[in-house]
């Protein structure tokens, strides 16, 4: 084992120092619309260009932009001219809008609510709870009512949820084989992308998304068409209402909301009103047994302690959850990228 000399420290703690910065300029670059010219210009523009369709200083731009391309979401080509900057592959596929693979609508979410949130991580740790009070003056005791604070927060949050699932949907559908399962309900299934991955993965399926009143309507307005027949609504509130009888139920992201105690309730419910044979398919981002590791999952963990009541979990952690709800027969699958899945048979 190598000695402290072999490490170097200043650097380590320097990249780590800079992440809110790394962060900041590529929420700022989609925010202003960098991205999105660069895409519709066709072709490589100035600093200046940009900035005078922008609207913003040339200053700042040119410094905005060099930043982009030591990030390497840009690329420049130095000319007669000056510095002519355009779009990096990234860029074009993750943070254009128009991309079917946009991350647009996470980004100005991390920007402009998630980063909001964590200002508080200290009394987070300190109290153990979500800071939605200290940061928008709202009871921290409905978190879901918090995010869900307002129409246009609702649909920032939808968005961001559909574009994770745009990039990630079919690998968590595809972990195991679900053909056999045709009746199936999305609990919590928001804007329904990772429901279209499903029946287009799944041709023979039906899927219903159980949700809120208030985001099936949303959802009903902005991202599923009623040409999607496929894919139907279910309005309720799935720990106080009645869930209705399908082969399979899918929670994308929900059990890592709540603690093992609302987990196994929820759970039980589900259990109770799946069909024999049937399973509920977690989608979930697994820690390590031991807990070291992945990072991005220990910083989804840290990030569920900021704004909600749960945790990220291992598969251990998450088979017990399932097995306290009644199901067994429990496979797990790491699929290699940012979420897994977990089927628990009844």
């Amino acid at each position: 084992m190598g000695s402290t000399e072999d490490l170097d420290y200043p650097q380590i703690i320097v990249q780590y120092s800079n992440g809110f910065l790394v962060s900041k300029v590529m929420f700022t670059a989609c925010e202003l619309g960098v991205f999105d010219l660069l895409l519709e210009s066709g072709e490589p523009l100035s600093s200046d260009s940009i900035a005078a369709c922008l609207g913003t200083s040339i200053t700042g731009m040119e410094r905005l932009l060099e930043a982009c391309v030591g990030l390497k979401l840009l690329a420049v080509e130095m000319t007669q001219e000056g510095a002519l900057y355009r779009n990096t592959e990234i860029s074009n596929t993750y943070l254009t809008k128009s991309s079917p693979k946009s991350q647009y609508h996470m980004m100005m979410y991390y920007s402009n609510t998630v980063y909001l949130c964590w200002q508080h991580l200290a009394e987070a740790v300190r109290e153990g709870r979500n800071q939605y009070e200290r940061t928008f003056g709202i009871s921290s005791k409905d978190p879901f009512g918090a995010m869900y604070r307002s129409e246009e927060e609702m649909l920032k949050f939808m968005a961001g949820q559909n574009s994770v699932w745009s990039i990630c949907g079919r690998d968590v559908l595809a972990a195991f084989d679900l053909s056999s399962f045709t009746q199936i309900y999305d609990l919590g299934g928001g804007g329904g992308a990772l429901a279209r991955e499903c029946v287009s993965l799944y041709p023979n399926s039906t899927v219903t998304i159980f949700d809120l009143p208030k985001v099936v309507q949303v959802a009903k307005e902005q991202f599923v068409s009623p040409e999607e027949r496929q894919i139907t609504f279910h309005e309720g509130d799935f720990f106080n209402d009645s869930i209705p009888e399908a082969e399979l139920y899918i929670l994308s992201k929900i059990l890592h909301d709540w603690d093992d105690d609302k987990c196994k309730q929820l759970l039980a419910k589900v259990y109770k009103a799946c069909k024999p044979g049937g399973g509920v398919l977690l989608v979930e981002s697994l820690l390590n047994e031991d807990k070291s590791g992945p990072l991005e999952t220990q910083l989804y963990s840290m990030n569920m302690l900021v704004q909600t009541e749960g945790k990220e979990r291992t598969a251990s952690e998450y088979s017990k959850l399932l097995e306290a709800g009644g199901f067994g027969v429990i496979q797990v699958k790491r699929t290699g990228k940012l979420y897994d899945a977990v089927l628990g048979r009844k």
